[in-house]
């Protein structure tokens, strides 16, 4: 299992445009084989900080998930909303387990 996580950062003032598409991206990507999870959610304390989270079954999904179109689409609109800042790691984990 590999789990995503960072962040990545806008302007505030250009988060409602960047809602429709985060949407679209999120919908588009929870619905790739192999995904397990898929979410973006902005910081309480930091406007314009956009928290991200995905789960994927292995390496290839992850892969696949790079190359798909919903992914160009994502990244062609980063320059209009202002995305610049990214942080984003890949983590290999195990099993889950209750804390």
């Amino acid at each position: 299992m590999l789990l995503v996580v960072g962040t990545v950062r806008l302007p505030a003032h250009k988060l409602e445009t960047a809602r429709p598409f985060m949407k679209r991206m999120a919908e588009a990507s929870r619905a790739e084989d192999g995904c397990v999870e898929y979410g973006y959610a902005e910081d309480v304390f930091d406007p314009g900080l956009i928290h991200v989270k995905e789960m994927w079954i292995d390496q290839t999904a992850l892969d696949r998930h790079f190359d798909s179109l919903h992914i160009a689409e994502w990244r062609a609109t980063w320059p209009s909303l202002g995305i610049g800042d990214r942080d984003l790691r890949v983590y290999d984990v195990g099993e889950p387990r209750q804390t």
